[in-house]
């Protein structure tokens, strides 16, 4: 005679779970195939979520997603290595009701998340690998100790201003501020009249002098990183496209980190965000400026990287004095990026280095 049994088994059944994540909490939401089972908040830990969907859904396949922000990807790692297959999406894709707008909260967030999964509306971002994603990091701290540095910069030459202290003539270039005779003056010549205001400004001289230390340090651990072995050869590629130096190419190694993820050069100006806006309908199609989309960072250092192409590279020179017929030397420069990437993603889709065109 059967007996009955009380074992659950989802075995071949999805489950959605949408998550909004912060700090201390995530709310969660879970959905079935046909039904909402349930919206919640917990610790933010992704054992606590696994160890739920292991008792309420055993043998489930379990497929979540979350926005991507400032929590990073750790949970993401921690949910993969659980069983728990997991995206990360930009916020800006996950579709959203005028009234989600209006009533926006971590419930209507992860609800939508969810909705939006299981519709098979969504997108992941790509996800580089940890070693990677510390790679990257260690570029970043780079760039906000050169921010930092700046700051400082600018802080010294202040006060200056405020106290009328005026540049002796060999530095009134803004090209010599900043060399060692310069910070030997400013430490041994300039004088203000009380203790408070040395003491002042040798404190800003001496933040000026650290962050210059942390600096060298930095760019140290780069340079060497760059001669290694998981980044030299690609290192070599690329340094070798006009205007691509140290800084920029391990930007770029760290950003794409797999340059097969992107089918053509097009896909990769999209990422990074080199390409312009469309407004079409009908008979119209009219282009716009640069989409606000994009890798920032990685376009504005590879914007920078073109001016000193459009100058060295004799095709680029000739394209550029063309362009700057027609618009602001500013808007054709964009477009002489968009040919650096070009060559960018050649060298490194086909690992040949790249031959200065010569002009006949």
């Amino acid at each position: 005679m059967p007996t009955q049994s009380n074992e659950l088994n989802f075995e071949g059944q999805n489950i959605y779970i949408g998550i909004d994540v912060h700090l201390k909490s995530w709310t969660v939401t879970i959905l079935t195939e046909r039904l909402h089972h349930k919206t919640f908040t917990q610790p933010a830990r992704a054992e606590s979520l696994a160890d739920y969907l292991h008792w309420h859904f055993p043998k489930g396949n379990y497929l979540s997603a979350y926005e991507a922000g400032f929590s990073g990807f750790w949970a993401h790692y921690k949910l993969v290595s659980m069983g728990i297959k997991n995206i990360i999406v930009n916020p800006a894709d996950v579709p959203t009701g005028q009234k989600e707008n209006l009533q926006k909260t971590d419930a209507v967030d992860s609800r939508k998340i969810a909705r939006s999964l299981r519709g098979n509306e969504l997108t992941g971002i790509h996800v580089p690998r940890m070693e990677t994603l510390e790679a990257r990091t260690l570029l970043r701290s780079r760039d906000a100790i050169v921010k930092d540095l700046t700051r400082m910069k600018q802080r010294v030459k202040s006060l200056l201003y405020f106290y009328g202290i005026p540049y002796p003539p060999e530095f009134e270039k803004a090209g010599t501020h900043w060399s060692r005779r310069f910070m030997k003056w400013l430490q041994d010549d300039v004088q203000l009249s009380t203790p408070e205001g040395g003491e002042a400004l040798h404190l800003l001289l001496s933040s000026v002098e650290n962050q210059r230390k942390l600096l060298l340090k930095a760019t140290r651990k780069l340079r060497d990183l760059s001669r290694s072995g998981r980044y030299a050869t690609e290192y070599e590629l690329l340094c070798s496209v006009p205007g691509i130096g140290m800084i920029t190419a391990m930007d770029i190694l760290m950003e794409l980190e797999d340059i097969s993820r992107f089918p053509n050069s097009d896909k990769l100006a999209g990422y990074i965000g080199l390409i312009p806006t469309s407004h079409s309908s009908g008979s119209k199609d009219s282009k716009g400026e640069m989409t606000f989309r994009g890798q920032t960072q990685l376009r504005e250092k590879l914007i920078e990287c073109s001016w000193s192409a459009a100058r060295i590279d004799p095709a680029l020179n000739m394209t550029f004095n063309k362009l700057v017929l027609r618009m602001e030397p500013n808007k054709a420069i964009t477009r002489i990026a968009r040919k650096v990437l070009n060559r960018i993603f050649y060298v490194l889709k086909y690992r040949e280095k790249y031959e200065r065109a010569v002009v006949k």
